[in-house]
């Protein structure tokens, strides 16, 4: 079963990241894109090991923002770059594992959230 990243982010945060990264690497594997179906069952096995509850709109809304932005990661770099972004963030999934890009990548869930009114606060955890 796939993990989640690390804890020092909000587990929305790294939930978008886990996904994200997961459908990036269906692409790069498959040259395919993931299913929000399926992006919406992996959220609900993510869910079961973690404190965190959303609503079944919640997790289409989240199934949604990750295949956006792992699309628009795709079509912004090359081939090359792309296997290599979807390697480090799948790497990163290990709480072990550091990588500048997959930093970068949180942050950037951390304000698509916001964006989309789906973050939290640190007492909702």
């Amino acid at each position: 079963m796939p993990h989640l990243p690390p804890d020092e982010h909000l587990p929305r945060t790294r939930l978008l990241f886990a996904l994200t990264a997961e459908r990036l690497s269906a692409y790069y594997e498959y040259a395919t894109w993931m299913t929000d179906a399926q992006a919406v069952q992996l959220t609900s096995l993510w869910l079961t090991r973690t404190r965190v509850a959303l609503t079944v709109r919640e997790k289409r809304q989240f199934a949604e923002l990750s295949d956006a932005f792992a699309r628009e990661l795709a079509e912004s770099v090359s081939r090359e770059a792309g296997l290599f972004i979807s390697h480090e963030l799948m790497q990163a999934l290990d709480p072990d594992y550091q990588s500048a890009i997959a930093i970068d990548v949180m942050n950037d869930c951390d304000a698509r959230l916001r964006d989309a009114g789906l973050n939290e606060t640190p007492d909702a955890q």
